[in-house]
């Protein structure tokens, strides 16, 4: 099974059980390389669906204090994308199974060689990714590395996005759409924007094939049971890192708040 196939039959088999995806984001090489191998075994066993992994970049444009925290964390420890392949190989032999999407962006890839990149987490196991600065214009050899390993490569929109744009944004799309819920970097909030569901019946209306994944700003499981209510997947990146960071013991505590959150839906 490629990756496309994965995703899909992924969202199809919790459409058939009338709930969202789960989709926790984890930063790889936090707090330690193994930990956070330790750490997405942990979710991957607690209710996640698919799984997002973050590859450390020194300049997260779109990430909030949390992410960014966890990300220089890793890069302090030498973690670089070849780490990060090598911790997606290791989780398959590991025995982890959901599709695995690595988000990250678009200079380190660059810098490793991008149909290396693609040709090299295809092989590991990777069966897509999400790259926050690379605008639909600027993608076309990524779509093309990504086409001939049959990856899926997931497109951002925001709530500015005007709705020809999704319509073309939508046109490319491949895997599921990854709606960011707010204006603003990730983080936890205590609130979800009130205009979130005229935001997702906008892209709906504009994107009728594809899945659509709400994420940024996610942090309780009220808060993911509301948006599971709206989207076909839930993305929950910064709640799960401030959970690991605070723990004594990082995989139990991840375990817990996915279940937690699983449970809610």
């Amino acid at each position: 099974m490629n990756g496309l196939e994965h995703i899909e039959l992924t969202f199809d088999q919790v459409s058939h059980q009338n709930r969202a995806a789960l989709m926790p984001y984890y930063t790889i090489g936090f707090p330690t390389f193994e930990e956070s191998l330790d750490v997405i075994k942990a979710i991957s066993q607690s209710g996640a669906d698919l799984i997002e992994l973050g590859i450390p970049f020194s300049d997260p444009l779109a990430d909030g204090p949390t992410i960014q925290h966890s990300t220089q964390k890793a890069l302090e420890q030498g973690i670089n994308v070849a780490r990060c392949l090598e911790l997606v190989t290791e989780l398959r032999s590991q025995g982890v199974q959901q599709p695995l999407l690595l988000m990250g962006y678009y200079n380190p890839i660059l810098a490793y060689g991008l149909d290396r990149f693609v040709e090299m987490a295809a092989a590991a196991g990777a069966d897509g990714f999400i790259i926050p600065d690379l605008p639909l214009e600027e993608a076309g050899e990524m779509e093309i590395a990504c086409r001939s390993k049959q990856c899926a490569l997931i497109y951002l929109v925001a709530p500015t996005t005007p709705v020809d744009r999704i319509k073309q944004i939508a046109a490319h799309a491949t895997g599921f759409l990854y709606l960011v819920s707010l204006t603003g970097v990730t983080g936890a909030r205590d609130e979800l924007p009130s205009n979130l569901h005229e935001f997702v019946q906008r892209v709906r209306g504009a994107a009728r094939h594809v899945p659509l994944a709400i994420g940024f700003g996610i942090s309780t499981p009220e808060q993911a049971r509301s948006v599971g209510q709206l989207a076909d997947g839930v993305i929950v990146g910064s709640a799960l890192i401030r959970t690991v960071q605070d723990a004594s013991i990082p995989s139990s505590a991840a375990a817990n708040f996915v279940s937690a959150l699983r449970e809610a839906f």
